[in-house]
């Protein structure tokens, strides 16, 4: 049974652009058919656990002496990549929240980042995700590629140095920028440009959910 694995961190309940785009995806998801299945993990309403112990970036047998977890806590991480697992497809609403990914996002990205199990070290050449197609959606207040805010964006490159460079996963990312336009009115002349990029990006969200697999 194909499956995607949603993941949004917007805390916009109302006019979120990044949920509007992953409900985009996961409605064209399920349109391909009964066995199309979506898993919705919402990081706002259920926000996973922060790591509290750093063993639980170390495989077992890479961890030194005494260092234990709690088995709640290591449960809790397992649960987690158990959902990666068993997805053929993840997607991520990522907002930029002062210049990064929202906390609750960067909380699961801690949980699914440990060496000798999802990411190489040393000998250990452990890439279980590689190949795996993910895709971000990239909603931003403004636009970081030039101008005084460029190299503001410390969002998206997170997500590919983690998910693309050290998971190994196919990354495509989706933008929805100029946010700020339809609220601060010093920026309403951007408001033509925002709606167009939101637009192309509900359209690319439709057409890649029609054809990953």
């Amino acid at each position: 049974m194909p499956t995607l694995l949603r993941l949004d961190s917007s805390a916009d309940s109302r006019s979120s652009r990044s949920r509007e785009v992953t409900d985009a995806f996961a409605a064209a998801w399920t349109a391909r058919g009964p066995g199309y299945e979506v898993v919705h993990r919402d990081l706002v309403a259920e926000p996973v656990p922060h790591v509290t112990d750093s063993a639980l970036h170390w495989a077992k047998d890479l961890r030194q002496p005494g260092e234990q977890p709690d088995p709640a806590a290591e449960a809790a991480q397992r649960e987690i990549l158990d959902e990666i697992d068993r997805a053929d497809v993840l997607l991520i609403g990522a907002p930029l929240y002062n210049y990064t990914v929202p906390s609750t996002l960067k909380a699961w990205i801690d949980q699914i980042h440990v060496l000798g199990v999802t990411a190489p070290f040393g000998d250990k050449e452990t890439q279980p995700y590689k190949g795996k197609e993910a895709v971000i959606v990239a909603s931003q207040g403004l636009s970081y590629d030039d101008g005084p805010q460029q190299g503001l964006d410390h969002g998206v490159p997170v997500l590919q140095e983690i998910l693309g460079r050290a998971l190994g996963m196919e990354l495509t990312v989706l933008y929805s920028r100029y946010t700020l336009a339809s609220r601060v009115p010093q920026l309403a002349d951007f408001k033509p440009k925002a709606e167009a990029e939101h637009a192309n990006a509900l359209q690319q969200a439709r057409e890649l959910a029609a054809t990953l697999s």
